[in-house]
């Protein structure tokens, strides 16, 4: 079916916009935290119309440095935020889709970076970050977790140690490559043969990396993540090569 194209208006001027905030922000003059004056008050000040700095606005929330609050008040209008993980996740997730990377790219990807993860977890992770990280292993364990659940469990769970592996960026890119490939690994588990023994098997995993981080073997640890990826990941990899 082709595609039905629309007339767009010829006009960029929300990217000037964009370049103004982007510029306040590089100059430190805007911070996380901070709220953006009300459209009535910004637009005239920048010379544009509302409707072009709703546009900017727009793109910025998508990318995951602002959010917007509707309503009246204090905490109404647009505010500065550091939201990198889903909005990357996001854009990740459709180049996958549209096939800019393919599964054994985010596959090494996932390998190299849960490594690293890992390893640096078992050096750095708090008792408090080790005991989420439980909490998460225990629901994944409990009777009648169905397989969106479990997965939605399994993804925080490995976020988890690289979040306490003290590195944000690796922790960011963590969450974004597994939530690339988030909808193909539910699939993979929904058509499992024998769910409980798959899971069994998963957790069987799960509770070995949590006991080697624990115990600062973060070398051992980072050898067996590899191994638990490519189980799972590389069966869909191998599955696509046959297919």
């Amino acid at each position: 079916m082709p595609v039905e194209w629309q007339p767009v208006r010829q006009s960029r001027t929300h990217e000037l916009v964009l370049q103004s905030i982007e510029q306040r922000v590089f100059a430190g003059d805007l911070k996380a935290g901070d709220r953006l004056p009300p459209e009535r008050e910004l637009a005239p000040v920048l010379g544009v119309s509302r409707s072009a700095l709703r546009e900017a606005l727009r793109v910025l929330e998508t990318i995951g440095v602002l959010v917007a609050q509707p309503g009246r008040g204090p905490d109404a209008g647009a505010r500065i935020v550091r939201n990198p993980d889903d909005a990357l996740g996001r854009l990740l997730r459709l180049h996958f889709a549209l096939g800019s990377y393919s599964l054994e790219d985010v596959l090494e990807a996932r390998v190299i970076l849960e490594r690293s993860s890992f390893e640096a977890a078992a050096r750095h992770a708090s008792a408090e970050d080790l005991d989420e990280a439980e909490a998460l292993l225990v629901r994944m364990g409990e009777p009648g977790v169905d397989v969106p659940e479990f997965n939605d469990l399994d993804t925080r769970f490995h976020v988890q140690f690289a979040r306490s592996s003290g590195n944000e960026l690796t922790s960011t890119l963590t969450s974004a490559v597994r939530e690339s490939v988030r909808p193909l690994i539910l699939r993979a588990l929904e058509a499992a043969e024998d769910w409980p023994a798959t899971a069994a098997a998963l957790n069987a995993d799960h509770t070995e990396l949590l006991r080697l981080v624990r115990a600062g073997e973060g070398a051992r640890a980072a050898d067996v993540v590899e191994a638990h990826i490519r189980g799972l990941h590389g069966k869909l990899v191998d599955d696509k090569t046959t297919a």
